[in-house]
């Protein structure tokens, strides 16, 4: 009731290597006992867009088969994940050199999007109109609650940029599904986002404003919540505190990411 659909554990060989691969990387990481700064909570933004994306090419089949049961779910972000960090460990990212660790998070997103733009084009499927729109409104919304939170209730300021991160992640999450839900005709895989959408298609409002309004009022309230109760967390211990609200904002940033992808490359 609670896992989308598709959730699934690659087949054995490939689940005990990502065990292994993650398990040095975890090892690594916390021999060297990183700082979490907020450029580096910055820096795993073009991580997260590229976990996102290239389970998108998994989704539409557009990866070989030899390479696909790692881009499934959940397999691709623990992929990502462990590639992430051992890039990390081999720019040594903790000096301050978060630079060359966006920049590779960056490449590998730019290579999933080629692919997936590729793989549409060849399909005569793509369509960024929709998607574009909804990018952009999920971006100003979730900047739009972050700067009206910042006014009423100042202490969350302390949450800084992964707090923000966090509350426009899930906004762009709320409304790509929205917009793929109410304009696109897409569904939603995960049960309980569904029930709140299925839910939100039975009130007055849904003839005016769709299905999908009640989801998105949802996602950016929880985020604001959680955003608030963790910004003491960060004032008092900032590295625990900014790694909970980049996980927070990874698991809305992840899934909007990959609605924007996916509506624009199948139509």
């Amino acid at each position: 009731m609670v896992l989308p659909a598709g959730f699934a554990l690659p087949p054995l060989p490939y689940l005990l290597g990502l065990l292994l691969a993650g398990g040095a990387v975890a090892v690594g990481l916390r021999r060297r006992d990183p700082p979490v700064s907020a450029r580096l909570v910055l820096a795993l933004v073009p991580w997260m867009l590229a976990g996102a994306w290239l389970h998108v090419l998994d989704v539409v089949g557009a990866v070989p088969d030899a390479v696909a049961p790692l881009l499934g779910t959940p397999a691709a972000y623990v992929t990502t994940a462990v590639l992430a960090g051992a890039v990390w460990l081999a720019v040594e990212a903790d000096d301050g050199n978060e630079r060359p660790f966006a920049a590779a998070g960056a490449g590998l997103a730019l290579i999933a999007l080629v692919v997936g733009v590729r793989w549409g084009l060849a399909e005569g499927t793509v369509g960024v109109v929709w998607p574009a729109i909804a990018a952009v409104l999920g971006v100003a919304v979730g900047i739009g609650v972050w700067v009206g939170l910042r006014r009423v209730a100042p202490a969350i300021d302390d949450a800084g940029v992964a707090g923000a991160l966090a509350i426009v992640a899930h906004s762009l999450d709320g409304v790509s599904t929205a917009v793929g839900i109410d304009v696109l005709g897409a569904t939603e895989r995960t049960p309980l986002s569904r029930a709140v959408i299925e839910f939100g298609a039975t009130l007055p409002t849904a003839d005016l404003l769709g299905s999908a309004w009640l989801f998105v009022l949802v996602k950016l309230a929880l985020a604001a919540g959680i955003t608030a109760l963790l910004a003491e967390s960060v004032r008092e211990a900032p590295r625990e505190g900014r790694l909970l609200l980049t996980f927070v904002a990874a698991v809305g940033l992840g899934p909007g990411a990959h609605n924007l992808l996916l509506f624009s490359i199948t139509g």
